[in-house]
Parts: structure tokens; C-alpha cells; sequence
């Protein structure tokens, strides 16, 4: 391959493309942008992919774009929601193919590597679009795959890309005794980082299982810091259409684990918030069965009274830079304080037994967050040790 001037000659065409669409106005280059960083470290060997259908080169699929320049991949590991982004939260998907490549899932029957999957591989590259919030599973696959990678002693390359919500840390941190799937390390909710700047973090702070460690690298973003607002480009998964939900998820995800919908089944998901028991207000909405995104939803047919956040601006959301509790609370009051409220899932979501607590209580916004504060501060101590970018602060 190296020798193939047909293919020199195509890597050098895309690459100036690439730089010349960027350069120009200094728009941000993610990871997967900046080929004539990670070419060279694809060349000749055996190639393993985690990418979604956020794993783009600006227009382009990357798998695609590697394929045509003859890189030998040799299998994709899709995440939750399927390779093609198009499956419902909590779908268990089965293995499939699609231009001759294996399509091994990560959220089915096993949600690491196995064995026989890491055989014929020299090399992972893990290129997916994350929100930065703890409970959004794509981090939590990265790290299983980390894991296997380290057992095989198989290198991981992440292709960086910008972390929307990356301008803020906020939430109660994880108290390990709750680690799941949707919360795996003593992380904030929401924790300020890129997914290579998370990937060094939990590699180096001894957070792969049974100490392991991973032979890890990455090509990071151009153009952006921690700072800079970043608009995704296509949706991360189904029920995150725009940015305005991107911003409400980690504030309104945490409903997940309670009796209210949060709009999935409806055109505008995690943007509003209700119940057909809410009663003081005049927004409704009704849940519908969407294929490709909730099947099955709260409430399916049921006329849901609550409360309509899809018209917020962006700058609510980079004046106030924290976890809006409010809406927790509100829905909590206005239900009556109802001893079902409350599902067990919501301590995952938590990642602690006081929130809720607290909450029952009849704590306040203000009283919950300051009890974040200590270890909130030292999380960010943590952090600031892995950070590629200029922060916020």
C-alpha cells in the first residue's frame, strides 16, 4: 500500500481539500478531519472501528472514506442505538454487515470486544460523537473496549471531537457503589472533557478494570477549546435532534429514572417535560409510537399536561452553565410528593442514594448543589491533569 501512487496521490487530494475547507475561516477540524495525522498510523495493519453515524469526515462516512483509500479495515463495533444511529435507547441489537464488514454490536448480547472479535485486529480506532454527560453510554463502551484492547495488547486511537456541553462541570459525582452502564467512574454528571481527554483520564487514574492499562493515543481537534460553542453536525442518537435537547439532557435525563415523560415519542424530545396527572399548565402533548427512536413510549396515547423548554436559547444555557434542578423539583411538587415518583433506576442516573433524598426532603436547588461542591472541586483537580484544550475557567 505504501508503494500505490494512485493511493499517495488520493490521501494528498483529500487532505489539502480537507485543510483548505477548514483553514479558511479557522472552523474547527475534529480528529477524524486531520487524516494526514492518523494515515500514516493505519498504514499496513489490520483495522477495528467504533464509530456510529456521528463518525463523519465532514460529509463523508469515515469507514467509507478509509475503505476508498484502501485501509484495511476489518470490522465495525457499534455502540448503543446501531452503527447507523437509528435504534431507540435500550434496543439490544444483534450482529449484522454492511459493505462486506462485520458490524459487531456493543449494546446486545455482550457489551465489550470478545475474544474472537480482537483476533484479526492490529489496531481500534474509536471515533464516535460524545455529550459529555456521565449517563450517555458511549464513554462507558469506550471503555470496555479499552479494556480488551489492554488485555490483547492491542493499541486504541481515539479521533478526537468537541464536547458541546465541555464548557461546564456540574452534578453529583458517582459514588462507585452505583456504577452501572449508564455511570462507570467517580465522575461528575457533567465533566468538562473531550471523549480523548476522558480516554487519557480513566487510562491513567487506574479506572480500567483489573488495572489495566491501555496503549492509548489520539489525533485531537484544531480550532476549538473549552471555551467555544460547537453545533453537531448531525444528531448524536435519536432522541437528541438539536442542540437545544443536547443542552437539556443532563438536566432532564434524570426524569428518566421517575414517573414523568420527557417527550420521547414526540417531535421535540428532551425538551419538555409532563405527565397526564400534571395539571397546572396548558401545554400538553400527547406520546406517539416513532420506529427508529422510541417504539414504545411513556405514556403511549396518553395526553401529557407539563412544561415546554423547546424555545430556550442557546445563551440560557451558557449564562447558567450548571444542572438545572428546578424542573426536578417542580414535577416532584406537582405530583403530590407521590410515593411512586421515584423509580429505582433513578439512583443509577444519581449515581447516588442522597439526591433523591434530598429532593423527598423537600431540600432546595441551592442546598442540593453546594452538597456537590466538595467533591465537585476535587474532581476538577483530576481533570485539569488530562486537558487538551484551553479550559473554561
Amino acid at each position: 500500500m505504501k508503494n500505490n501512487k494512485h493511493y499517495l496521490l488520493r490521501v494528498v487530494f483529500l487532505v489539502s481539500i480537507l485543510l483548505i475547507a477548514n483553514t479558511s475561516k479557522a472552523q474547527v477540524r475534529t480528529g477524524a478531519e486531520r487524516m494526514e495525522e492518523f494515515l500514516p498510523l493505519l498504514s499496513g495493519k489490520r483495522i477495528g472501528i467504533v464509530a456510529n453515524n456521528t463518525s463523519i469526515i465532514r460529509n463523508t462516512d469515515l469507514v467509507d472514506s478509509l475503505l476508498s483509500l484502501n485501509v484495511n479495515v476489518k470490522k465495525i463495533f457499534s455502540p448503543e442505538h446501531g452503527y447507523k444511529g437509528n435504534y431507540g435507547a435500550g434496543v439490544k441489537l444483534g450482529n449484522d454487515s454492511i459493505s462486506g464488514l462485520k458490524i459487531v454490536s456493543l449494546y446486545g448480547k455482550h457489551r465489550r470486544p470478545a475474544r474472537e472479535d480482537m483476533e484479526d485486529l492490529d489496531l481500534v480506532v474509536f471515533d464516535i460523537q460524545d455529550v459529555g454527560v456521565r449517563f450517555y453510554t458511549y464513554i462507558s463502551t469506550m471503555t470496555y473496549v479499552m479494556e480488551e484492547c489492554a488485555r490483547y495488547n492491542i493499541p486504541f486511537l481515539v479521533l478526537d471531537r468537541p464536547n458541546p456541553n465541555g464548557f461546564y462541570v456540574d452534578g453529583p459525582v458517582l459514588d462507585t457503589a452505583y456504577s452501572s452502564f449508564v455511570g462507570l467512574h467517580p465522575v461528575p454528571v457533567v465533566y468538562g472533557m473531550t471523549i480523548a481527554e476522558y480516554a487519557w483520564m480513566i487510562n491513567e487514574e487506574g479506572w480500567l478494570k483489573d488495572g489495566l492499562k491501555c496503549d492509548l493515543s489520539w489525533v485531537s481537534c484544531e480550532n476549538w477549546d473549552h471555551r467555544k460553542y460547537y453545533e453537531l453536525p448531525v444528531k448524536p442518537s435519536p432522541n437528541l435532534p438539536n442542540m437545544t435537547s443536547v443542552f437539556l439532557y443532563p438536566s432532564l435525563c434524570f426524569f428518566e429514572g421517575t414517573k414523568i415523560s420527557l417527550g420521547r415519542g414526540t417531535d421535540f424530545p428532551f425538551q419538555v417535560y409532563g405527565h397526564p396527572e400534571y395539571i397546572t399548565t396548558d401545554f400538553s402533548y400527547t406520546p406517539r409510537s416513532i420506529p427508529g427512536a422510541s417504539v414504545n413510549p411513556k405514556y403511549l396515547g396518553e395526553e401529557c399536561f407539563g412544561v415546554d423548554l423547546a424555545s430556550l436559547p442557546n445563551s440560557f444555557f451558557w449564562d447558567n452553565r450548571g444542572i438545572i434542578l428546578y424542573w426536578l423539583i417542580d414535577a416532584y411538587d406537582q405530583l403530590g410528593n407521590a410515593d411512586d415518583f421515584f423509580t429505582s433506576y433513578f439512583k443509577k442516573l444519581a449515581g447516588n442514594d442522597k439526591m433523591q433524598e434530598q429532593i423527598e426532603s423537600g431540600a432546595s436547588a441551592n442546598v442540593i448543589r453546594y452538597s456537590w461542591k466538595k467533591e465537585i472541586d476535587a474532581f476538577k483537580i483530576i481533570r485539569k491533569k488530562y486537558l487538551l484544550y484551553r479550559d473554561f475557567e
